[in-house]
Order: C-alpha cells, then sequence, then structure tokens
C-alpha cells in the first residue's frame, strides 16, 4: 500500500488511486464546504430558515458516494449535503428546496434534507431519523429479490443508534442477508449529549456482534481511507450480499443546527478536530504531492463559487409559490385510476377468512413479485391460518417470515415501494400495529405528499372484541389512522366485500389499512366469486332499506345493527355499511339521512374521537334542516377492553343498541 508524504496531520495510505480520482475527492469535498459557508451568510441574512452544518464530516458523504453506482441509492441524513452534490443535482434546486420554492423537490411542504428524488437515487431523511435505516431494508430487499446486485447505503448520527428502529433494521439486514451499509457518523454529539451519555460501549461498531454481522471502524476524516474501505466492500457486498455496520470517526464543528451553537463542547475538543479537518488535511496532502497548485485551488474555488452564485440567482429570482387548494389535496395521494374487475357467476359459499386468503393468493398470482410479510406467516401459515399452504407455492422469497419488529417491516416495506416492488404486511393483530405506528402516519402518510413518493403497501389489521382476548388482542383500532391525511382505511362485514376490496387495496398504490374482524372470521359465510375481481374504495353498501331511521356502521357492528332489526321487524330503516373510512361515501350517508330524518351510528371502538364523531358532525353540517331529532353514536364503554367475557359484554355496545335505536325512534 503506498503511504504518499505530507505535512498534513492525517496520513493518507492512496494505494492504486490516480491523481484524477484523488483531485475528484478533494473537489468533491471543497463543493459542499463552499455551499455551506455561503448558507451561513445568508442565515444570518434571514434568508434561509434554518441550517444543520456538516462541516468537518464531507470526507464521509463524498467517500461514501463515490464508491456507489450511481443507480444505487444513498439514504442520507442532514449533514449530508456532500451525497446530494456528489450525486450532481443542480445547485439551485438544492438552493429552491431549501427556500421553500418551487423548483425544489417538495414544492414547498418541507425543508431543509427532507426529500428524495428518484432522479437521483437519494431517499432524504424525516426528523425522526431511525425510519430511514428499515427503509434502506426495503430497498435492499428488492435488490436481492431482482437480482440486481446492488448496494443500498443509509446514514445516520450516533445518537439515532439508541432508538429502536436502529436495531430492529440491523436485525432484520443481519437475518435476510441484505445488501446494506449502515453508515453511522459518530460526531461526537446528539445535539448536545455527548456519547458517554447515549449508550455505554466503546465503540458503536461492537454492536455488529450482536447482530451477527460485519463492522468496520473507518476515521471519518479521512476521505481516502473512506473512499478506499467502502468502494472494497460495496464491491464485495455486490458479488456477496449481506449487511455491513461502519462506524465513521468524525466531529460536528458547528452546532446541531445553527441556533444551538456549541458552548456544550470543551475546546480542547474543538482544537484538537479542528486540526482533523478533511479538507484542509487533504488539500495539503494533494500540494505536498504535486497533485494540486496553488493556480488550481484558486481556480477551482473560483469555478465552485461562481457555480453557487448564478445558481443561487436562480433560486433567489424564482417566484414564491402561490397556495392552491386543488393541488395540495390532489397531492396527498398518489393518483389510483380504479379498474372494475367484474366477475362471472361461478360462486362459492365461502367464510370471511376464506374470502380473505383468497384474495391474497389470486393477487400474489396478479402481481408476481408482490412480497407478503409478517410474523409466523410463512410454514405456520399466520396466527389466524390465513396464508397457510401459500408458502409451498410462492416461495420463502416472497412469503416472509419477519422477526417480532413491527416497525422495521412497515419500513421494509416503504423500502420496497420505493424499489417498485408491492407488499403487504401482516399484523398479528392490529393491536401491535402500535409498534409500528411512526413510520406508518409520520411515513407512509407522507411520503407522496412530501416528494411525489408513493407507499404501494397494504398492512392487513386482524382486530375487534368479541372473543374474550382482553386488552392487547381486541382492539378496533380504525380512528388511529382515519384522521391521518395520506392513509386509506378499509372495514369490510362480508366476505364479498372483503375479497373484493383486498384486490383493490392491493391494486392501489398508496398506504391501505386493511382491518379484518377476528369475530367474523369464521363466524361469517357467503357466496362469493370463485375468480378475481375488484371493489370501488368509497362507496357504501346500502344494506337495507327503510324510512324510519339511518343506520349507519361498518365490521361487526354491521351484523349486530342487522340482528336487532331482525328481532323487531317493526322498524322500517336504511342500514348502509361504509366498507370503507377513508374515503368516506359521505354521498349515501347525506341522502339516507335527509330521506328518514333521523340517524344512528354504530361502532365497536369506544365512543370520544371514533368515527361515529366525524360522521355525526358532517350529517349536523349538512343535513340539520332534515333532521326529526338529534344525530346518535352508540359505542363501546371508554375503557380498554377487558378480558373476562361478562365484562366484555358489558364494555362492547351489541346490547345497548336496540335501547338506543328505540329511544330515538321515540324522540
Amino acid at each position: 500500500m503506498k503511504v504518499s508524504k505530507s505535512s498534513s496531520n492525517i496520513i493518507y495510505n492512496t494505494g492504486k488511486l490516480d491523481d484524477k480520482t484523488l483531485l475528484s475527492l478533494y473537489l468533491n469535498m471543497l463543493k459542499p464546504r463552499l455551499i455551506e459557508e455561503k448558507m451561513l451568510i445568508l442565515l444570518r441574512q434571514g434568508k434561509i430558515s434554518k441550517w444543520f452544518s456538516g462541516i468537518g464530516q464531507e470526507a464521509i458523504s463524498v467517500g461514501v458516494t463515490m464508491a456507489m453506482q450511481k443507480d444505487e441509492y444513498l439514504l442520507p441524513m442532514h449533514r449530508n449535503l456532500g451525497v446530494f452534490t456528489t450525486r450532481k443535482i443542480p445547485l439551485y434546486r438544492l438552493f429552491s428546496q431549501w427556500q421553500g420554492k418551487a423548483s425544489g423537490f417538495t414544492k414547498g411542504r418541507d425543508r431543509s434534507f427532507h426529500f428524495g428524488t428518484q432522479q437521483y437515487k437519494i431517499v432524504g431523511m424525516i426528523s425522526h431519523l431511525g425510519p430511514q435505516l428499515g427503509v434502506a431494508d426495503g430497498i435492499a430487499l428488492a435488490s436481492k429479490l431482482k437480482n440486481k446486485n446492488q448496494v443500498t447505503a443509509v446514514f445516520t448520527g450516533e445518537g439515532a443508534t439508541s432508538e429502536g428502529d436502529f436495531h430492529e433494521a440491523l436485525n432484520v439486514a443481519s437475518v435476510w442477508q441484505l445488501p446494506v451499509l449502515f453508515c453511522v457518523e459518530n460526531n461526537g454529539y446528539g445535539l448536545s449529549t455527548p456519547t458517554k451519555e447515549q449508550y455505554n460501549c466503546k465503540d458503536i461498531a461492537d454492536r455488529g456482534i450482536g447482530y451477527g454481522m460485519e463492522s468496520h471502524i473507518i476515521d471519518g476524516n479521512n476521505v481516502v481511507e473512506v473512499y478506499t474501505k467502502v468502494n472494497q466492500l460495496a464491491e464485495d457486498i455486490r458479488k456477496h450480499p449481506r449487511p455491513i455496520l461502519l462506524e465513521f470517526k468524525t466531529f460536528r464543528m458547528r452546532g446541531h443546527e445553527e441556533a444551538s451553537g456549541t458552548k456544550y463542547v470543551p475546546q480542547y475538543l474543538m482544537d484538537t478536530w479542528a486540526a482533523k479537518d478533511p479538507i484542509l488535511n487533504f488539500q495539503a496532502f494533494l500540494k505536498d504531492n504535486n497533485i494540486l497548485n496553488e493556480t488550481d485551488e484558486v481556480r477551482f474555488k473560483e469555478t465552485i463559487v461562481q457555480e453557487i452564485n448564478e445558481h443561487l440567482e436562480v433560486a433567489f429570482a424564482e417566484k414564491d409559490i402561490v397556495p392552491d387548494k386543488s393541488k395540495e389535496l390532489h397531492d396527498v395521494f398518489k393518483t389510483f385510476e380504479y379498474q372494475e374487475i367484474k366477475h362471472n357467476e361461478n360462486v362459492k359459499e365461502v367464510r370471511f377468512i376464506d374470502a380473505i386468503s383468497d384474495s391474497l393468493k389470486q393477487s400474489m398470482l396478479h402481481h408476481n413479485d408482490l412480497v407478503i410479510m409478517g410474523q409466523d406467516i410463512a410454514e405456520y401459515g399466520g396466527a389466524f391460518k390465513v396464508t397457510d399452504g401459500f408458502l409451498e407455492q410462492f416461495g420463502n422469497d416472497r412469503i416472509r417470515n419477519t422477526p417480532i419488529c413491527e416497525s422495521a417491516i412497515v419500513e421494509t416495506a416503504m423500502g420496497l415501494s420505493i424499489a417498485g416492488i408491492k407488499s403487504i404486511v401482516e399484523m398479528q393483530f392490529a393491536d401491535f400495529v402500535s409498534s409500528g405506528f411512526n413510520p406508518i402516519v409520520n411515513y407512509l402518510a407522507k411520503s407522496n405528499y412530501r416528494w411525489n413518493q408513493n407507499a404501494d403497501l397494504v398492512i392487513r389489521m386482524p382486530c375487534g372484541g368479541g372473543i374474550a382476548a382482553g386488552p392487547f388482542h381486541s382492539q378496533t383500532n380504525e380512528a388511529w389512522f382515519t384522521k391521518t391525511p395520506g392513509l386509506k382505511v378499509v372495514y369490510p362485514a362480508f366476505p364479498y366485500d372483503a375479497k373484493g376490496l383486498l384486490n383493490t387495496a392491493i391494486n392501489d398504490p398508496n398506504p391501505v389499512l386493511f382491518f379484518e374482524h377476528k369475530g367474523l372470521y369464521r363466524s361469517i359465510r357467503q357466496e362469493v366469486p370463485v375468480d378475481y375481481y375488484t371493489l370501488p374504495f368509497g362507496k357504501a353498501s346500502l344494506l337495507r332499506l327503510g324510512n324510519d331511521i339511518t343506520i349507519i356502521s361498518y365490521g361487526a357492528a354491521v351484523h349486530w345493527a342487522l340482528e336487532t332489526l331482525d328481532n323487531n321487524p317493526e322498524i322500517s330503516a336504511d342500514v348502509i355499511d361504509l366498507r370503507t373510512l377513508q374515503p368516506l361515501d359521505v354521498e349515501t350517508i347525506y341522502h339516507s339521512v335527509k330521506k328518514t330524518g333521523k340517524a344512528i351510528i354504530l361502532q365497536e371502538d369506544s365512543l370520544f374521537g371514533g368515527i361515529a364523531s366525524d360522521i355525526s358532525a358532517g350529517i349536523m353540517e349538512h343535513c340539520f334542516k332534515y333532521l326529526d331529532a338529534p344525530v346518535k353514536r352508540v359505542a363501546s364503554m371508554e375503557t380498554p377492553i377487558p378480558f373476562a367475557s361478562q365484562l366484555e359484554q358489558q364494555y362492547l355496545p351489541k346490547h345497548r343498541f336496540e335501547c338506543e335505536l328505540k329511544a330515538l325512534l321515540a324522540f
């Protein structure tokens, strides 16, 4: 290995690297440094709102990015400006992004580096930090499934390694042997909290042992070491897919963001690391070895500064975004052109659970790369045997048992979507979705709106009470998601609807929460078409017609309402099965209420904050003059759902509904 002479404080083992590559490494570091220096001036002038500085850490972004192939994905953080510039993103687009202009990547909807771009194969972070690690797993899984022999590199800081997402993502990557480079930039502080208060081990790289994962410690200020080591590992991973944990030792020379300052950092640390500046040291090395001279250095800087100023002029000259409500609403979801696929007359009486299973099986044939992931779904066939026999038919690449890590699996599904693969995630019980809540409501729901990247996945949610399973296996928690823009929520009550709506959910390129009431799995039977078919979202089912009152419900509660009417044949009621809660068919609801003059909404969820409240409010706003009585909501008690059957029966609204219905009719 060649060790070239240098007056710098860093030793560069250049090996077989030619002068052109070395100079390229320098210029790619110089550009983000000069941009940062300009941004700090603009920040003081009030021309940008916030800045997260990567000064002192440029060697990592540049070295890793140059070691990656252009069609391989990078998932950077705030301090990885060098990733974006090395990938040759036009500077005016970056400047427009930071100013909230339309030429940026998020149409003014998010700032700084909270964006991605398929054109440059970059997937930006969200403020919760950890989820992008699991997303990298998904992108790498897609590469492995498609035999593309590609590497995915994801960045995080030492602070975020304390998050559960970090551990889940590394565990999944190791178990599945995914080609991911986990790049941890250990810069000493998580905002103001030093590493000694973040974790109790000498090196983060040591954690690789616990995951059965290869790991390395790299001098993050030595751009030659970063580039050569990452390049060597990436080439090997392409041939032998596996994850590797990389810890880059470095330091942040500015505040977490500029307003934070660095007063909490001892001066000796600032001085020590200032002497290890990755650009100044590499510059000295290049000059000592006659690869760079003063004239060229001045010329390079002048060229970059001119580019920065020209592109800033373009960004500043761009007009501010004019708010447009229709555009904002339109971009929440990726456009989905529903295609009705009709069935023939060949039907078979099946249970609710069989309809779900048939839909999944036919969709696996309909989409030849569709992946299903979940706990115990392979050999065991799932907790409810929905996927029994799937492993033998479709293989373990597409029917994937997962570790118990809901968050990472949701994130992996997002990564698959970024790489163009549909997926289905089974929550063993809907209650467990709380462990994957963050990526659902903050990543999946907002991604298309933020940077036009859809989340093409379905999350299956076995839910509901009536089976004496207690507070952690019986919740019907649809209201957690119906209030989050960007998510679709489906909740069928019959086998026919379950099959057709699940097929549509899988076809839809947006994130869908698909609720399946466990109490209906084996208790409800219906004639269902044998062939593949679809049903539209946002279209309720009018099960019965009447004139006295409108009954609105969904899921198992629909059957409670029908049973009540069967026991009281004198009641003439419209019965509306909502089928989908987001989008919601308000047209059918309002039309019926205007006819009957009375409305009662029955939900299994507890009352406060449930969807019945929004439906009631909508009826009051749009149908008030047609009402002959107040809108009535009937729901479960305001307690967690209990275990003992007699307590559960008291909790559920099934038997209270009849009394409330009759009282409203008598109003």
